[in-house]
């Protein structure tokens, strides 16, 4: 059995579920759709270019969720899944984690995504394992604050190595699949890296160092 890893938003999706959780908000009417709106998209750049301060944005991304209880957040949470994630999964995505689940691989979502948005959406992937940033709860409420390590850049690979004290599992002939740069501290820890749909500066990465570079949307 080997671990088969994979990065969730714009990997496994055809999309970014923080940035669409975001956009669900506002289209909901939930946030000030003016003002959360244009704070989501700069973060989302940022991602994109390898800038963002990840603290700076969990104190945004997580500050709905303090606002609300997490029966309402739940009920938002089903209709968020049908409307925004359910269009985003790709029939190869889906093929490929058949793929290693039938090899009898483990499968483990790493996302800098927080856990809330992405359980559900671990669940219907069907995954082993989830690892997602951790908001903070406190009296069965989320506080609006994150928990513990940000699982983003080299904090998913703290959060793995963490993870893999405590389970049976090893990186011998371990996977990881993902599209950004941001994810190339994990990229190159394991022994099979590959680059999925992959942002300019991950497939010159991946190109120079002779890694696999796929596409689950064409």
């Amino acid at each position: 059995m080997s671990l088969a890893i994979f990065d969730l938003d714009n990997t496994l999706l055809n999309g970014d579920s923080d940035h669409a959780w975001g956009e669900f908000l506002c289209a909901q009417g939930i946030v000030d759709a003016s003002e959360y709106k244009q704070a989501n998209d700069r973060f989302y750049q940022q991602y994109k270019t390898g800038t963002m301060d990840i603290f700076e944005f969990l104190e945004f991304a997580l500050r709905p969720l303090a606002q609300h209880s997490t029966q309402q957040l739940q009920q938002w949470h089903d209709r968020f899944m049908q409307q925004c994630i359910e269009p985003m999964m790709l029939p190869k995505a889906l093929k490929l984690l058949a793929d290693h689940r039938a090899r009898g691989d483990f499968l483990l979502i790493i996302t800098a995504t927080n856990h809330f948005v992405t359980a559900p959406i671990a669940r219907k992937l069907g995954v082993d394992a989830l690892l997602a940033t951790d908001p903070q709860m406190e009296d069965g409420r989320y506080t609006g604050k994150v928990a513990g390590t940000p699982c983003f850049r080299e904090g998913k690979v703290k959060r793995l190595h963490h993870w893999l004290q405590h389970n049976k599992h090893t990186l011998e002939g371990s996977y990881f699949y993902s599209d950004s740069q941001n994810d190339l501290p994990l990229l190159e820890l394991v022994e099979n890296p590959v680059a999925v749909d992959a942002d300019e500066i991950l497939i010159r990465t991946a190109t120079e160092r002779g890694w696999p570079v796929i596409s689950l949307r064409d």
